[in-house]
């Protein structure tokens, strides 16, 4: 089995990944044998869909598309607004912006999306998507998640990230059920955060235009922002020995690498941690900073 990563900022950092991308096809001995790239995901700026994170991705969508097409990587979109109403489902630039991605070369594009009444819409006017359940449900309750998994218009569940090591619970999931949970790896979050749901409402009410405070996170850690350091102390954190000796040989494949609100040098620092090989992580630094076309800072 190979674990598959679906990677953040398909519009957020579009100029990294193509300095990186080349990188990972001539030099494919840099990089894991056992993982692959599974999939680049993001939004645009003010997209009236998106969710998750507030979008500030400023690429152009046909540039973005190209790159996924060129190197064979699905692209998703990440369409997670939980708030949305039926009047918005016609919102122009949006259902442009999955017209131009619904077949886009040999890889299947994707959706990640948290709502019903966008996915009822989506299926029926762009059935060339797959569609992924957003970690935004906040699906804490294991049974939840199971009940998500069963649901055949979803290909992929990003359950909550706290029910990462619930090994009596995943262990004993189907193989096909196994297949389709996507494990959200490096999330720093507060463990104990009672307001992810109202976190990500708060974003999607953004989205959409509405006028509204800030959301104040209570973490205890909130106002170190996010450090990976952090994130690997997290309990629910899944390193690359996790996936290597725990996770791949219990049948689970997909690994989701959260990140669009991050710099491009955090997100080169995931690249490196979970695809690259120790003794050439530095012979990738050395190329991606030497790159005259990228300012990682």
């Amino acid at each position: 089995m190979k674990a598959y990563y679906h990677l953040p900022g398909l519009f957020e950092f579009c100029e990294l990944y193509r300095a990186f991308l080349p990188l990972y096809r001539a030099h494919r001995d840099w990089f894991y044998p056992w993982c692959e790239i599974g999939s680049l995901y993001g939004a645009p700026a003010d997209c009236l869909w998106g969710g998750g994170r507030v979008g500030y991705g400023e690429e152009r969508p046909e540039d973005t598309a190209a790159l996924a097409r060129e190197y064979g990587i699905s692209a998703r979109l990440t369409l997670s607004n939980s708030l949305l109403r039926p009047e918005h489902l016609s919102d122009k630039k949006c259902n442009a912006l999955c017209a131009l991605f619904e077949h886009n070369g040999p890889a299947q594009s994707g959706v990640i999306l948290c709502s019903d009444l966008l996915l009822d819409h989506l299926r029926r006017r762009y059935p060339g998507f797959y569609f992924v359940s957003s970690t935004t449900k906040v699906l804490r309750d294991f049974d939840q998640l199971e009940a998500e998994l069963n649901r055949p218009e979803f290909s992929y569940v990003v359950p909550d990230f706290r029910l990462n090591k619930e090994f009596g619970h995943l262990n004993a999931l189907s193989p096909a059920q196994k297949q389709k949970v996507e494990f959200l790896c490096n999330e720093c979050c507060w463990f104990d955060c009672p307001d992810r749901k109202a976190c990500y409402e708060n974003v999607s009410r953004k989205s959409l235009g509405e006028s509204c405070p800030d959301h104040i996170c209570v973490s205890p850690a909130a106002r170190r922002g996010y450090r990976f350091s952090d994130a690997m102390q997290n309990p629910a954190f899944i390193s690359i020995e996790d996936i290597q000796n725990i996770y791949l040989p219990a049948g689970f494949s997909h690994y989701k690498i959260e990140g669009r609100s991050l710099g491009s040098a955090m997100i080169l620092e995931f690249l490196l941690y979970y695809l690259t090989k120790p003794q050439y992580q530095l012979n990738v630094r050395e190329e991606i900073y030497l790159s005259s076309a990228l300012d990682l800072f």
